[in-house]
């Protein structure tokens, strides 16, 4: 069997097992669970042969016209480089996983058979993002993965909070997709083609007019995709979706796209300088603003999705410095480690029944309750912090030494203001990152108080995943820089020293720090009486979101929603955490430039379709309906009445007659 065929079968067969899982999922209901993970299990072990006979070389190319469209035709066309074939891997190992841990996760749910559907047909769309060698082909999955993100996000949809984050992910993407739709069309007229291979050489050779133009165009569709600044709001609102949907949206599929699609056209954009220097702004702002505002959550699936956020803008960082070999290496092991802390803590949400870190500080002894989680998380939270030996220590690094590379003038892919502004940035979010994770390990698995509840054992399939996860996020790292080079247009992945230095210097600062300001606020808080935190008027109230799954609810009361004394984000942000806490308000600036306009304008027209319109519809039915009354009143049946009438109008009709006689 050639690559090609391969290649074609990796998106298709889970396509097939959605399909397939839909119609079955009824009548058939114990297909469902096999139907949801052979064929995505099966389109992994083909990625993986087709990036073995990739081998890192030369690109495999295939094309065949899809339908006549005129002067620029599109074309189901299959592109795949070392980059395609390492991202495909990481999209169906996390898939896979995503799956079987969902067996167990969801193993309740009524509607788990659409679930397991539309997952698949999530990752059938990510498949086709990354092979795909025609822009339109790829725009379809890109589609299709936000139709799917709506739905999935919205599973739970019997509470508020799911319907409005699922509504609010599809309307912020699809507001990136909108200028994105018009740069590919503006590229594609330029270039003469949707072809990738095409639209690179005509960048080589000049042929593209208005890169900045349309560059911008297309960041903006990234910017919605990728949740970067100012369209990542609605990234932390998906949290409102299952668990294992957060993992597979922030670790391989959706977030992972933008990220993707620049590099694929990394060219493109180094062809403008303006370009980079705004991706280099963009995604610094990112990254600093979404590491504050992760030391300030209290839901610990929020703090992730935070997390996402700023390692994502550490991988358009890397690509503002024309680097796409750190950025894709850093998206391989960031995949890893963040689907290992979203699974590890859906795994200590199901078994405290919360997800509020306030909640979980005053459980006794939850890390004994979940050994699994607890150990595997350490490692993804050690990997997040860009400890060595860990993975994400040997990713992070590359993208600080591209940022050095370019700031020290070593390199002239992108301007120097670039590099300077990703290197401080990075090494800002370098400190906090490690601040906030090592925030969430206290407050998760240091809690004091009562004891924490015990609801059993997990299901062995969503322990088992979690260890799976941790073997690339212990060993990715190493095993990357030292063996596959060549997959990564032949950079040198060995770590610097300088940058090296640092990002450690400063991650071991934040730990520490973090670490002594929860001693600090842990001995304040044991001397603070329980009433007293309870009625604490001071900070917001902790969100305790309960997963469905979850039958059980702790009955915390009060102490539930308090502020936990023992956060040490409050003292290290000091008066900072409320905004942060917020997202720093940009919610409540869309909501007053976007949304207040929009529902204003709507009751406008409500009261000019019901006030005005419909008057005029009511007053051209009433008119007619007055007239029919007044002729029925008429018909009364009587004789009598009839010729009397009739009498009365002949004298009527003869006294205007002489009237109008004797008047002429």
């Amino acid at each position: 069997m050639t690559t090609t065929t391969l290649a074609v079968l990796v998106p298709l067969l889970p396509f097939l097992g959605a399909a397939a899982g839909l119609l079955l999922g009824r009548s058939a209901p114990g297909f469902v669970r096999p139907l949801a993970v052979l064929p995505t299990l099966a389109a992994l072990v083909l990625a993986v042969l087709v990036m073995a006979r990739q081998g890192g070389g030369r690109a495999v190319d295939a094309v065949t016209e899809l339908t006549p469209t005129g002067s620029v035709p599109v074309e189901l066309a299959l592109h795949i480089d070392g980059f395609a074939a390492l991202v495909a891997v990481l999209v169906g190992t996390v898939a896979t996983c995503v799956q079987i841990y969902s067996t167990g996760y969801l193993r309740d749910d009524p509607r788990y058979a659409s679930y397991a559907a539309l997952v698949s047909l999530f990752t059938s769309a990510m498949f086709l993002v990354v092979y795909s060698g025609d822009l339109m082909v790829l725009l379809v999955g890109w589609e299709v993965m936000g139709i799917c993100s709506y739905f999935l996000v919205g599973h739970y949809w019997e509470t508020p909070e799911a319907r409005a984050a699922s509504l609010k992910a599809f309307l912020v993407t699809k507001l990136g997709d909108v200028p994105f739709l018009i740069g590919l069309l503006a590229l594609a007229t330029e270039a003469g083609s949707f072809r990738i291979t095409e639209i690179l050489g005509a960048v080589a050779g000049g042929s593209v007019g208005h890169p900045t133009v349309i560059a911008l165009l297309l960041l903006a569709g990234v910017a919605g995709k990728s949740a970067q600044f100012p369209l990542h709001t609605w990234l932390p609102d998906a949290m409102a979706g299952p668990t294992p949907v957060s993992a597979l949206i922030h670790a391989a599929t959706m977030v992972a796209a933008g990220v993707y699609f620049v590099a694929r056209l990394l060219p493109l954009f180094e062809a403008s300088r303006a370009a980079m220097v705004v991706l280099a702004v963009m995604a610094a702002v990112t990254m600093v603003g979404s590491a504050l505002a992760a030391l300030a959550q209290d839901d610990i699936k929020r703090v992730l999705a935070y997390s996402t956020i700023g390692q994502l803008g550490y991988m358009t960082g890397a690509l503002a410095t024309g680097d796409r070999g750190a950025a894709v290496f850093h998206l391989l092991s960031h995949g890893a480690f963040k689907a290992l802390l979203f699974l590890a803590a859906g795994v200590i949400i199901h078994a405290a029944g919360t997800n509020s870190l306030a909640a979980m500080s005053r459980m006794r002894g939850l890390r004994d309750r979940v050994p699994d989680a607890f150990w595997t998380m350490t490692v993804a939270l050690l990997a997040l912090a860009a400890i060595p030996p860990f993975s994400g220590f040997f990713s992070k690094e590359s993208v600080l030494g591209a940022a050095e590379h370019v700031a020290t003038g070593h390199t002239g892919h992108a301007p120097a203001a670039a590099g300077w502004t990703v290197l401080v940035a990075a090494l800002i979010t370098a400190l906090l990152t490690a601040a906030y994770a090592t925030r969430l390990w206290l407050l998760a698995f240091r809690g004091t108080g009562a004891e924490a509840p015990d609801h059993g054992r997990q299901p062995v399939a969503m322990n088992a995943v979690l260890w799976v996860l941790a073997v690339p996020s212990l060993a990715l790292g190493g095993l990357t820089f030292r063996l596959l080079p060549d997959w990564f247009d032949d950079n040198d992945l060995t770590p610097a020293l300088t940058t090296s230095v640092l990002g450690t210097g400063v991650a071991l600062v934040g730990g520490i720090v973090t670490y002594a300001a929860w001693r600090h606020t842990t001995a304040l808080a044991d001397r603070t009486p329980l009433g007293a935190v309870a009625a604490h008027p001071e900070g917001d109230a902790a969100l305790v979101e309960a997963e469905v799954i979850a039958s059980h609810r702790p009955a915390y009361g009060n102490l539930a929603s308090a502020p936990d004394p023992s956060d040490p984000g409050r003292l290290l942000l000091g008066p900072v955490h409320r905004h942060a806490a917020a997202g720093f308000h940009l919610d409540a600036v869309y909501s007053a430039l976007f949304v207040r306009p929009v529902l204003a304008g709507a009751s406008l027209v409500r009261f000019l379709d019901r006030e005005v319109v419909d008057t005029y519809v009511r007053a051209a039915g009433a008119l007619p309906r007055l007239l029919g009354a007044a002729v029925r009143r008429a018909q009364t049946g009587n004789v009598q009445t009839y010729v009397s009438a009739l009498l009365a109008g002949t004298v009527v009709l003869a006294v205007a007659a002489v009237l109008v006689a004797t008047g002429a």
